[in-house]
């Protein structure tokens, strides 16, 4: 079982955040978590309006932080509007947050489509199907445009519909929150400073 208090120094941290978010979402992944790659992401309209809710990490590489969703949904439109977000990973057992902040940016269509290949059929379908926030006269709508795509692609493969893709956040700024009893928590961050990372101690 994990332990949900610690200590953390800067000497335990890697040079790299990448590198150092790696090691703690391994450890979550190893504890047997569920969905360790949960994060909730923050986004704001171009009038400042902020919101939030939960998405699926799909991807952690040099190159940013991929998770996919409807280019139409509110969160598609206001980073489209406003190209920053925020991403915040939760796990519990450990006592431990990461924040991620830094501009998005739409993923290519071949990344998408590569992507939306490998998804499950029903899942496929499900994507096509919804225009994610947009208002519903009943759950009947939803179900009904399901069963016209599933007869529309009986014998092919479904595809990639326009309105649903990939966003790459860009990290700038990455936090590593460890929990103490004592509410002393560890806040450290790292910070981009030209071509390389400063890593600082917040107070917590």
């Amino acid at each position: 079982m994990a332990e949900r208090t610690g200590v953390l120094l800067e000497s335990d941290l890697a040079a790299d955040p990448l590198e150092q978010f790696r090691r703690w979402y391994a450890e979550a992944e190893s504890a047997g978590m569920r969905a360790p790659n949960a994060m909730a992401i923050a986004t704001a309209a171009s009038n400042g309006t902020p919101s939030l809710r939960m998405v699926l990490l799909k991807g952690a590489g040099d190159d940013g932080f991929v998770f996919f969703t409807g280019y139409d949904s509110r969160k598609g439109v206001e980073l489209d509007a406003n190209p920053r977000a925020a991403l915040l990973f939760y796990w519990d057992p450990f006592g431990r947050q990461i924040r991620v902040e830094g501009p998005v940016e739409r993923v290519t269509a071949e990344e998408s489509d590569a992507y939306f290949a490998s998804r499950p059929r029903g899942a496929q379908l499900a994507a096509a199907a919804s225009h994610q926030g947009r208002v519903l006269s009943g759950r009947d709508e939803l179900d009904e445009a399901v069963a016209q795509l599933e007869r529309q692609h009986s014998d092919r493969e479904v595809p990639r519909p326009d309105h649903w893709g990939g966003f790459r956040l860009r990290p700038e700024a990455y936090e590593f929150w460890q929990h103490r009893e004592s509410r002393l928590h560890d806040r450290l961050r790292y910070r981009r400073d030209g071509g390389s990372w400063v890593l600082e101690r917040l107070s917590p």
